[in-house]
């Protein structure tokens, strides 16, 4: 009895997790969690947006209050529905584990501070100006929206990848940056000691001149001190195209990969074959890396919904993926027929079991199509008037009916 309730209390928890977990729209009710979830923030953020209008908020304040509180109180709770399936997002890890990995991540931090600034001037009075600072981290959980787009999990498949190159580009330009605000201060600052007054100042000056924003409030007025500037500048438009061309190229090599694997399937005979997956089956709430491939085969991508998804190691499935496997076609291998019979009305075969069937050792039954479901055959199996049975054999000639 236990037992029964144990696993009644595991299905229910997963049956949330599918719920609060985005893009997962196998069920009416995933469905409406997503657009009641998109919803409530952007009423949100469109509240805190008109409440920032002194004429709308003498007019509406009252309604533009109830409207956060409402919507942050939604936050809250889904904050602790996805404390409390931790555990399936991720599943290798332990209970207490899979909540602290979740609470410590990025998405875990954005969503407790979607509504805890909002309660904690009732515990902290004089900090209510720096709490009303943290509900900006509420505009972040509009990244979720990524799951429902395409070109969105590109753009976050091309930053991932390119990381390593993004924070070397970002290191020089900050010690470009350090540097040229050190020069430009010991060129200036006898010339200029109220505007260059200390290296912040020369750091300030090279912030809005690196990024060729040149706001004008202070600037060089030595020869020495333009000559060098003019350098630095040329530097500024150098360094800041590095990222760009970092991004740029990612793009590129990304869609590249998507037609390679167009290419690949043609040149080199590729198979594919699409797998829906159940709530029951293996693979279902696993992440790629686990699961036990032969050599040859791989997934190709995963489509949730009307989304494709880049399988990575940690993408974990779930029920109502379908899954494109590839593997290539082996070479010299002897011809293998694979045929469907169709059983009619008068078919010898109707009523009879699959161990009873005179067909040849070299023919094999090795599914059965019975009103849309596919069926394994088991030798007590019994055919069907209208049954899709399909044959596999090694023979060329056809198989005896």
């Amino acid at each position: 009895m236990n037992d029964e309730k144990q696993d009644s209390f595991s299905r229910f928890r997963q049956r949330v997790f599918r719920m609060v977990s985005v893009g997962v729209v196998d069920d009416p009710i995933n469905a409406a969690y997503d657009v009641i979830s998109t919803l409530a923030l952007l009423v949100n953020l469109t509240a805190a947006i008109l409440s920032t209008f002194e004429n709308i908020h003498a007019a509406h304040g009252p309604l533009l209050n109830k409207i956060e509180a409402v919507t942050v109180t939604f936050f809250a709770v889904d904050y602790a529905l996805r404390l409390f399936t931790a555990k399936y997002l991720y599943p290798d890890l332990s209970e207490g584990k899979a909540l602290v990995r979740y609470m410590t991540s990025f998405s875990g931090i954005i969503d407790l501070l979607s509504f805890l600034p909002y309660y904690l001037p009732v515990f902290f009075p004089t900090g209510a100006a720096v709490f009303r600072l943290f509900r900006i981290a509420r505009i972040f959980r509009l990244f979720r929206i990524n799951a429902y787009y395409d070109s969105l999990n590109v753009i976050t498949e091309v930053l991932y990848s390119k990381k390593q190159q993004l924070l070397s580009s970002v290191f020089i330009i900050a010690v470009l940056m350090l540097a040229s605000s050190l020069c430009m201060y010991s060129l200036e600052h006898d010339a200029q000691p109220d505007v260059f007054k200390n290296a912040f100042s020369g750091i300030w000056w090279s912030v809005s001149t690196l990024l060729t924003v040149g706001y004008g409030d202070i600037y060089p007025i030595t020869p020495l001190g333009k000559a060098v500037s003019i350098v630095i500048t040329f530097l500024g438009v150098l360094m800041v195209a590095i990222p760009t061309g970092i991004i740029s190229a990612g793009f590129v090599e990304q869609y590249s990969r998507f037609k390679r694997l167009g290419d690949y399937a043609q040149e080199q005979d590729l198979d594919f074959v699409v797998v829906e997956l159940g709530a029951k089956d293996p693979w279902a709430g696993k992440c790629i890396k686990d699961l036990q491939l032969p050599r040859a085969v791989l997934i190709a991508a995963v489509r949730r919904g009307d989304d494709f998804i880049v399988p990575r190691g940690d993408v974990m499935l779930r029920p109502g993926d379908r899954v494109v496997i590839c593997a290539e076609a082996l070479k010299n291998e002897e011809p293998i027929n694979l045929r469907e019979v169709v059983l009619g009305r008068d078919h010898e075969w109707n009523g009879c079991a699959i161990k009873d069937l005179d067909i040849s050792r070299q023919t094999h039954i090795v599914m059965i199509r019975r009103r849309g479901t596919m069926l394994v055959p088991h030798g007590s199996t019994k055919l069907m008037e209208g049954d899709t049975v399909i044959l596999y054999g090694k023979e060329k000639r056809e198989p005896r009916l």
